[in-house]
């Protein structure tokens, strides 16, 4: 017999978002952890705000809600709250009841600017990988560094000639711009939509773009991200970035750190060197001058070990870009980006230590 299709104007539940959700829900770990996470935060979120006035969006749903929106690929802060008004399971998550109304999208941009000045992501992500050195699931005396073009919210008509005042354009929406046969580069263009963003190519023959350089720092044993920098998009950017990240590696022990061709330089391999970091770089013997790696460092064998666990840096970046869609970041300036990216980076931590933890417990 056919049901019939009633259509329900009104629901009268006793049932709570948390008994909705079910025992080995995927995000049931994840929250624990960020819960306890945010809670060590919670004297940084107190100096972020006045101490009388309105009471506003709790920091902590913000947040909450910012994962939800790269665990689960959301293209946009708008279509986030839309789906979290009507998914039980992100109201869970975030902490709102099924009959609380949820906040405006614009919450976000009125509120990044406090994130931002209070570095909160870069302490989340701290506290995240803090986290995982207390449960040994990192280690911390080999690494790994690699850098990837983060592509800008910027397009290659907004990349103009500096000082140079150009015409009304004929159609504000989408302007009408010839650039063809005109010789651009960073020195004497800029872009007028971002003008942190770089142009910048992933290797010969490719097309060149307004970009940011996202560097990682990554630890060997089980691929987990230790830091992360955003730095703008120049020839240099990885290798600068790659002894920002060293130099906060803590403790004295001697460390290595493993890297593509594109480190195998004089000055990268000198410095490592100086900061006691032994660099496990691959050789670039087609540089001029030849690779600055000799048989002393090559001969052991932990630079074999160092150069088959480079690779997985890029199972990071790959996530990064397809999961958190960062492939074409969708904020401008470079302190809102390196935010974001460093944001995203804890959230990707966060996957793969549910996923080491829930391998640990399962039988043979």
């Amino acid at each position: 017999m056919r049901g019939i299709d009633h259509q329900q104007s009104q629901m009268f539940s006793y049932l709570s978002p948390e008994t909705r959700v079910r025992k080995d829900h995927p995000l049931r770990a994840i929250r624990v952890m960020v819960d306890e996470i945010l809670a060590q935060l919670s004297r940084r979120f107190d100096s972020m705000y006045a101490s009388a006035g309105r009471p506003s969006i709790p920091p902590e749903k913000l947040l909450r809600a910012q994962l939800l929106q790269m665990l689960y690929s959301i293209r946009s802060e708008r279509l986030l709250m839309e789906e979290i008004d009507y998914s039980v399971l992100f109201r869970w998550f975030v902490g709102l009841n099924l009959d609380e109304e949820v906040w405006d999208a614009t919450t976000f941009t009125k509120n990044r600017d406090r994130l931002l000045e209070a570095e909160v992501a870069e302490e989340f992500l701290a506290q995240v990988v803090e986290r995982a050195r207390s449960q040994g699931l990192t280690s911390d005396e080999h690494f790994t560094v690699d850098g990837t073009l983060l592509e800008a919210w910027a397009g290659a008509k907004s990349f103009q000639r500096k000082n140079r005042k150009t015409p009304p354009p004929d159609d504000p929406g989408n302007p009408t711009v010839n650039f063809h046969g005109e010789s651009r580069s960073n020195e004497t263009h800029a872009s007028k939509t971002d003008p942190d963003a770089q142009l910048a190519r992933k290797g010969p023959g490719k097309e060149a773009k307004l970009s940011y350089s996202g560097n990682l720092l990554v630890e060997n044993r089980n691929g987990l991200i230790v830091d992360a920098e955003v730095f703008q998009a120049n020839g240099t950017a990885e290798r600068h970035a790659a002894l920002v990240m060293l130099e906060q590696i803590p403790g004295t022990k001697a460390v290595t750190v493993g890297g593509d061709k594109g480190y195998d330089t004089a000055d990268f391999v000198a410095e490592c060197r100086h900061l006691g970091v032994t660099p496990h770089v691959a050789q670039n013997d087609g540089r001029r001058g030849g690779s600055a790696i000799d048989a002393r460092t090559t001969r052991h064998a932990g630079y074999g070990i160092s150069q088959r666990k480079r690779k997985r840096i890029e199972e990071c970046f790959g996530w990064l870009k397809t999961i958190a869609l960062l492939r074409k970041v969708r904020h401008r300036g470079i302190f809102k980006v390196d935010w974001v990216f460093t944001f995203a980076c804890a959230a990707y931590n966060l996957v793969r230590m549910r996923n080491l933890s829930r391998a640990a417990v399962q039988p043979g």
